[in-house]
């Protein structure tokens, strides 16, 4: 297996990966949508009934949403997590309680008339927790109207609930292949203009291919080409991945965690299929080469050992105890042919 980094932001990468089948890159789409942890809101604290500001002015702790909406707005906020620095709740120390190794406080103090910001909740401690989106609108406030706020955030997956998934957009393509046969093109360039990509280029006075990961495989070029110089495919073991995160988690410590947990998901089934072996399990070596080898064709011409595989009966026995049971079930047809004549002359 290798991986090249195609493009890589804070939120966002595109690599290309080969020698693995699908089953391999689906296995990590699915780890990154469901597998990999992040932190959010999960307990909201809305104070009810008068706020009053630093002039004594008292504004009424009230917004024109509801309360769950509130509540469901700051969820889906990203949130900052150091995955190394943070456990789940259920397996901190604290015994889930509540603590900063495995949870992030936050304070919610406005008063209208404003719009209320996701850079207007307070981290209670580091001022690194700080939301690094800070114009994700969550309620407007009219004249006399506040809002106070404790929230609590805690790590979850993807698998829980959409507002603990890590990652979005995570999707894959095999990997495109461009073949410009120089016998035929004549170089006219009709090709260059209608490519939505800008991939095919004039070089001199040829026309190539650049770029070619960026093919989406319209075929457009090779609709406009009368003479049938391109040819668009792609290769079976080599695709071309991507997929963006919410800013909660850099992209490449994503990509880092589901490579990672899904290598000990298949360390885990291997120890499970060693436990379920029976004891006196002994892999033939006829099937053993033929996976060490990939050549199917090796399976007739191994040969297994003594202690592999048991010792066939001779042949020869075997046809002596079919001619030995002939005579007998010709002996019962006649013996059967005989009692029926009998028993026609006594009527």
């Amino acid at each position: 297996m290798d991986i090249k980094i195609l493009d890589l932001e804070d939120s966002f990468i595109r690599f290309a990966i080969s020698g693995v089948d699908i089953s391999f890159v689906n296995s990590i789409r699915r780890a990154l949508l469901a597998d990999v942890p992040k932190m959010a809101i999960e307990e909201v604290e809305i104070h009810l009934g008068a706020i009053s500001d630093e002039e004594g002015k008292t504004y009424e702790s009230t917004t024109p949403l509801f309360d769950e909406i509130i509540a469901h707005r700051l969820g889906l906020i990203p949130i900052p997590t150091e995955l190394d620095q943070l456990n789940f709740k259920e397996e901190c120390d604290c015994g889930g309680e509540g603590c900063p190794g495995c949870s992030i406080m936050y304070s919610l103090n406005k008063r209208g008339p404003c719009t209320v910001y996701s850079g207007d909740l307070e981290p209670l401690g580091d001022d690194s927790l700080r939301i690094k989106d800070a114009h994700i609108p969550i309620v407007k406030l009219t004249e006399d109207e506040g809002i106070l706020i404790y929230a609590t955030a805690i790590l979850g997956t993807g698998k829980q609930h959409a507002k603990w998934q890590a990652t979005q957009a995570a999707g894959y393509k095999l990997y495109p292949t461009v073949e410009i046969d120089t016998k035929k093109c004549d170089h006219g360039g009709a090709c260059i203009s209608i490519c939505p990509v800008n991939i095919i280029v004039k070089e001199g006075k040829k026309v190539k291919a650049t770029d070619i990961g960026k093919c989406t495989m319209c075929n457009s070029c090779v609709e406009i080409c009368e003479l049938d110089a391109i040819k668009i495919g792609h290769e079976d073991n080599k695709f071309i991945f991507r997929f963006e995160t919410d800013g909660a988690l850099l992209a490449k410590e994503a990509l880092i965690y589901a490579t990672a947990h899904v290598a000990a998901a298949f360390e885990e089934v291997t120890e499970l299929l060693d436990v379920m072996k029976p004891k006196e399990y002994k892999p033939i070596k006829a099937v053993k080469k033929v996976f060490e080898d990939e050549d199917p064709e090796a399976l007739p011409e191994a040969e297994a050992t003594e202690e592999e595989a048991p010792e066939e009966e001779p042949v020869e026995e075997v046809v002596e105890e079919v001619v030995e049971e002939k005579p007998k079930k010709k002996a019962t047809k006649k013996a059967a042919k005989k009692t029926t004549k009998k028993a026609a002359k006594k009527k």
